[in-house]
């Protein structure tokens, strides 16, 4: 039964981290660190590393934590947190980082309408340049007018 808590809480913690990236998103990057965030919506010219990386490591430290504390502190609850939180990035990398913006080139398409949506959803959060007016924060939510095409 502890198992099943624990998976729980993992798979919880990582449907809650797009409510925290929507949030750090919106009020975070295109707020007090828009100066990291703002070369993410610039074009790009050859760069492999933008200052929006730095996020990277911020937001993984609260999982790497988790893992450490779960691990070395024998702390059940703690552990499933960090991997739930690691899963999240996980994700986020592959999806964002992979799929959508092609900074490494091996999912060109992926042919179901979720994928399509989801892509079309950050071309629209890339559309404003600036750190006010933007929409689609999250990044595995697709807003619902989008479903209705």
């Amino acid at each position: 039964m502890e198992i099943l808590i624990n998976i729980g809480i993992a798979v919880l913690t990582f449907i809650g981290m797009e409510g925290v990236a929507w949030l750090s998103h919106k009020y975070i990057m295109h707020g007090l660190l828009w100066r990291w965030h703002k070369d993410h919506h610039e074009p790009k010219y050859d760069q492999v590393f933008e200052k929006n990386d730095y996020f990277f490591l911020i937001f993984a430290l609260p999982g790497i934590a988790g893992i450490f504390g779960g691990v070395f502190y024998d702390i059940a609850y703690l552990l499933s947190f960090g991997v739930g939180i690691t899963w999240y990035g996980m994700a986020y990398f592959f999806i964002h980082d992979v799929f959508i913006h092609q900074r490494i080139k091996i999912w060109k398409q992926i042919p179901l309408k979720y994928f399509k949506l989801l892509r079309k959803a950050h071309k629209l959060h890339h559309k404003n340049r600036g750190k006010e007016g933007g929409v689609n924060f999250g990044m595995l939510w697709v807003p619902t007018n989008l479903w209705k095409d």
